[in-house]
């Protein structure tokens, strides 16, 4: 959740570039500028925009896995020693 303390104007983030860089790093939350009043932009110290994406990969990664099982639980699929041998013969591995 956005703190509200979080929303800058971006002309004050230009004005004022250090102080809100040293924030960010201090408080890892994201900043977000507006542009006449409306949020157009979302700023983000380095290490926690990585973070960031690593959730993101990991929440997509459990989404799958998730779709997997209930593809399987519903008798979706085949099993993986036959997919993997017609890969090998698609692809001339010797089996």
């Amino acid at each position: 959740m956005i703190n509200l303390k979080s929303i800058q104007s971006l002309t004050d983030f230009k004005r004022n570039t250090s102080a809100h860089l040293e924030e960010l790093k201090k408080t890892r939350r994201p900043l977000v500028l507006t542009v006449n009043g409306k949020a157009e932009l979302v700023v983000f110290d380095a290490d926690s925009f990585q973070e960031f994406l690593n959730k993101i990969e990991y929440a997509e990664a459990v989404k799958d896995i998730k779709e997997g099982i209930e593809s399987f639980e519903k008798g979706e699929g085949r099993p993986a020693t036959e997919a993997l041998a017609e890969l090998a013969e698609k692809h001339g591995i010797p089996g």
